[in-house]
This record gives structure tokens, C-alpha cells and sequence, in this order.
């Protein structure tokens, strides 16, 4: 079915992914801390709020924020917002921190970002840890999708891997969102995505996911991102999103279940499914008010 999204419907889809995303990652971010009960969580009963968010969240509300203003991405101003807004202790990665703090010092951001690792460019998980708004922003057109994701990808993230995890989690967000707009379910997430990658490691494990059926299993067979990278990350969490599209509480136990890089498995996840039940939302901080939305685009 083809729909055209006016930017007010962009917009109520970019916030409810921000909202998923958010709620994911500051409650997988209590799991890093001593005496979270994972019982407890599997039971239903989450830690206290409230919950802390990360840096997943924080370049999550630039991005969103970028397409609230401007409606696409510009790489050097979204750069520059990216360096400018960095608060190191929301648990930036050495790496992302390096390459934040050379554009605020005034270095090119694709000057930067090529220098990361030996000039091979970063292919951590950091651009699919935060693009799920973007996907939902233009979920009713694919081409711009990939376009935009990987402008929005390429600011931090210049190895090929880096980029194609951002497209593909951008996808992803895109294909859920344009099914809860239909009503109809998406009959092969992970294929849909497939559909728009190129070759790399990245497409080669989520094709390898479609192949499982256990969550235990994927996490051992894609990885549960402790390696921080896009390869050992997206793959399962595009895993855990196609099956559980419309449970978030089953979605993001799942996420902690794993273990790993458990702030950003559940950030990635909670930008695609269907939103996080109320009472979750309150337990999570805040959101900045720089990214809210004024009175007329609500």
C-alpha cells in the first residue's frame, strides 16, 4: 500500500521512535548496574525509575531535532550539533568522544571522522544506535531512507560497515512504522531490509538471522554487541525486532536477557517496535526540552 506522509505524521512517527528508543536504552542502562534484577524484569516488575539515559539517546534527539527544523540532514550542521551537545558522561565511547571534540575544535567532521582507527573510520554501533527516528521520519519512502541514513551515518561512522548498520536498523524503523500506519504486518522484516543493503558483513548476518529461531541462539550465532560494533550488533537486534514487533516489554527483556552493549541492543530495538507501555515512559528521564515540539506541530 503507498502512503505519502505529510510532516506532521513525520513527525508524530520520529517522536514515537525517539520515545522507543529512549525508554530501551535507559532501562538497558540500569543492567550495567549492580543489583538489577533480571528475574524481576522478566517477571514485569522493571528497577525503579527513574531511569537514566545514554548517549544513544542524547544523538538521537539531535537527529531528531535536525529533521524538526530542516527536514533532512545537513552533515555539517548536524556535526557540529553532535559536538556541540556532547555531555561525556551520558557514556560516550573514546573513539565517538575523539571525533566529537576535533569538530567542536573546529576540524571538518569528514576530516574526523576518516581518522578514527587508524584512518579506517569507525564501524561501531553508533550511527544504528540512534537513526530509528530518521527511518520512521520517511517510512513512506525507501529511497530516501537509505539517502538520508547514510548522511546522517557518515557524520561519525566513515567505514562501510558503520554505515550499512545505520541503513539497515533505518530501514527497519521504516518498514515497522509503515506497517502500524497500514495495520498490516510486514510479512519478512529482515527480507524488506535486505532489499536495500549492499554487500557486507553487516547484510551478510541479518540474512543469517532470518534463519533462527531462538533468541538464545542469536545472541550466540550475531552477537549481543559486546564488541560495539555495527556487524556484531544489528543483525541481532533486527532479530529481536522482527519477533517481537509488537511487544516492547518481550522486546527489550529480551535485549537485557542477552547481555552485551545492553543500552544500545534495547535503543536499537525500542526504535522500532511499537512504543513503550506508559508507566516505563515515566520511569525514564526526561528528554531535553531542546527537543521537543513546539505548539503548532503538535
Amino acid at each position: 500500500m503507498r502512503i505519502v506522509l505529510h510532516t506532521r505524521a513525520r513527525l508524530d512517527l520520529a517522536y514515537a521512535s525517539l520515545d522507543g528508543l529512549s525508554v530501551g536504552d535507559a532501562l538497558g542502562a540500569q543492567f550495567f548496574m549492580v543489583g538489577r534484577s533480571l528475574p524481576d524484569l522478566v517477571a514485569g516488575t522493571p528497577p525503579r525509575g527513574p531511569w537514566e539515559w545514554t548517549d544513544d539517546t542524547e544523538m538521537a534527539c539531535n537527529l531528531v531535532a535536525e529533521l524538526r527544523d530542516h527536514g533532512a540532514v545537513d552533515q555539517t550542521r548536524l556535526a557540529a550539533t553532535f559536538a556541540d551537545r556532547c555531555e561525556p558522561y551520558r557514556g560516550y565511547g573514546a573513539g565517538a568522544f575523539t571525533i566529537l571534540r576535533k569538530i567542536r575544535q573546529g576540524t571538518p567532521w569528514k576530516e574526523a571522522a576518516s581518522s578514527a582507527f587508524g584512518g579506517q573510520g569507525s564501524c561501531g554501533n553508533g550511527a544504528a544506535m540512534r537513526i530509528a527516528p530518521l527511518g520512521a521520519y520517511f517510512a513512506d519512502d525507501p529511497a530516501t531512507v537509505t539517502a538520508q541514513a547514510i548522511r546522517a551515518s557518515e557524520v561519525t561512522h566513515q567505514h562501510p560497515e558503520g554505515v550499512m548498520g545505520g541503513v539497515a536498523v533505518a530501514h527497519a524503523a521504516a518498514v515497522a512504522a509503515r506497517a502500524r500506519l497500514t495495520g498490516t504486518p510486514p510479512r519478512d522484516l529482515l527480507g524488506t531490509v535486505l532489499d536495500h543493503l549492499e554487500d557486507s558483513v553487516v547484510r551478510k548476518g541479518i540474512d543469517r538471522a532470518r534463519k533462527i529461531g531462538d533468541a538464545e541462539e542469536a545472541a550466540y550465532v550475531l552477537g549481543n554487541g559486546s564488541r560495539v560494533t555495527a556487524q556484531d550488533t544489528v543483525p541481532f537486534t533486527l532479530w529481536v525486532a522482527a519477533h517481537h514487533l509488537d511487544d516492547y516489554r518481550a522486546a527489550i527483556t529480551a535485549c537485557v536477557r542477552a547481555g552485551g552493549d545492553v543500552d544500545t541492543t534495547a535503543a536499537i530495538v525500542g526504535g522500532v517496535v511499537t512504543g513503550p507501555p506508559e508507566d516505563w515512559r515515566q520511569a525514564r528521564e526526561p528528554l531535553p526540552d531542546w527537543v521537543s515540539r513546539s505548539d503548532q506541530e503538535r
